[in-house]
């Protein structure tokens, strides 16, 4: 069942921005953005609650990207400002229920399909 549809994706060059969006259905406690290029590993890029403001952004992203949440349309945002290199892969959508915490990509259980962010030098 498709309950994450994700859209922003695109190349940009150095220094650019992208926004990306998910669109959620079905219930969820956090909700977040997570990124893996080719040989790498699965990584956290920011998760957010669906209550309260506790979020989450890894190291490398921290005062670049921000990401939004908008509780009555089940969606959430991730505004990527001065992005670099480093920042290409494919970024996915994921949200989980059942959860004591947002950060750890293991904790979600159902996932987008993901959308590629490219940033060429």
């Amino acid at each position: 069942e498709v309950q994450l549809v994700e859209s922003g994706g695109g190349s940009v060059q150095a220094g650019g921005s992208l926004r990306l969006s998910c669109a959620a259905s079905g219930l969820f406690t956090c909700m977040g953005w997570f990124r893996q290029a080719p040989g790498k590993e699965r990584e956290g890029v920011a998760t957010i609650y669906t209550t309260g403001d506790t979020t989450y952004y890894a190291d490398s992203v921290k005062g670049r990207f921000t990401i939004s949440r908008d509780n009555a349309k089940k969606t959430v945002s991730l505004q990527m400002n001065s992005l670099k290199p480093e920042d290409t892969a494919m970024y996915y959508c994921a949200k989980v229920r059942y959860t004591f915490g947002c950060s750890s990509w293991r904790t979600y259980d159902n996932w987008g399909q993901g959308t590629q962010v490219t940033v060429s030098s």
